[in-house]
């Protein structure tokens, strides 16, 4: 018996190019006293060898703080890349790509823990419905 169909995560995601490697830094987007996340590990990203597992826009990453407040070092917590320099292409066909690099932390639940962001979002974490940053948004 064969043992198609076994692998991979449920549920089918359009692919993008991933611009976020387990090791990476990237700047945050709020205002709650980050300053640069490390990205340590992916949300639903299972393990290949010798390939390290990497994040899109509207991934959930746990992350910790390089540089921020003393009380929010050294510790792991939640969040949620938001804006890729790497293009990458939609469904309907366009390339899109930010000037930077930036995430939010968010809590458990989804909710961004700083009341604002700074910049734009990326489309596509728009019209998803996984988080909710998009309601303290301002451009």
């Amino acid at each position: 018996m064969s043992k198609q169909g076994r692998g991979g995560s449920s549920g089918v995601k359009f692919p993008i190019s991933s611009g976020f490697p387990v090791g990476v830094v990237i700047n945050r987007a709020d205002n709650k006293g980050v300053k640069n996340l490390c990205i340590i590990s992916v949300k639903g990203i299972k393990g290949q060898l010798n390939r390290l597992p990497a994040a899109v826009v509207g991934d959930v990453v746990m992350a910790t703080v390089k540089k921020g407040k003393p009380e929010l070092r050294k510790k792991v917590h939640p969040a949620v890349v938001i804006r890729q320099r790497k293009s990458y292409r939609r469904k309907d066909g366009a390339f899109l790509y930010s000037e930077d690099n930036a995430g939010v932390t968010v809590n458990n639940k989804g909710k961004m823990k700083g009341s604002r962001q700074s910049l734009a979002l990326s489309p596509s974490l728009e019209c998803s419905g996984t988080i909710s940053v998009t309601a303290t948004s301002t451009s």
